[in-house]
C-alpha cells in the first residue's frame, strides 16, 4: 500500500493539542535556498518540511580562560 504525501494528512500537531511551531529564519532561509535550487521560486511544503528537520548547527567556542600551570 502506497503512503499518503504529506499534504494529503492531517497535522500531528494539530491531533495532539499543540500549536504549530514556527520556522526560525535560518531555517526560513534554507527552505527558500531548497526551492531556488529546485527551480521553484517559492518553497513548498517538503522543502519547510526538510529545512525543520535539519539539526542545528552549533559551533565550539574558544574559552577565553587559559589553566594555571601548577607550581610543585
Amino acid at each position: 500500500m502506497a503512503r499518503k504525501p504529506p499534504w494529503k494528512k492531517a497535522n500531528p500537531r494539530k491531533a495532539a493539542g499543540k500549536k504549530s511551531k514556527k520556522l526560525s529564519p535560518a531555517k526560513k532561509a534554507a527552505a527558500k535556498r531548497s526551492a531556488k535550487k529546485a527551480g521553484r521560486s517559492r518553497p513548498s511544503l517538503v522543502d519547510n518540511m526538510r529545512a525543520a528537520s535539519k539539526k542545528k548547527k552549533t559551533t565550539k567556542k574558544k574559552s577565553g580562560k587559559k589553566k594555571k600551570a601548577s607550581k610543585s
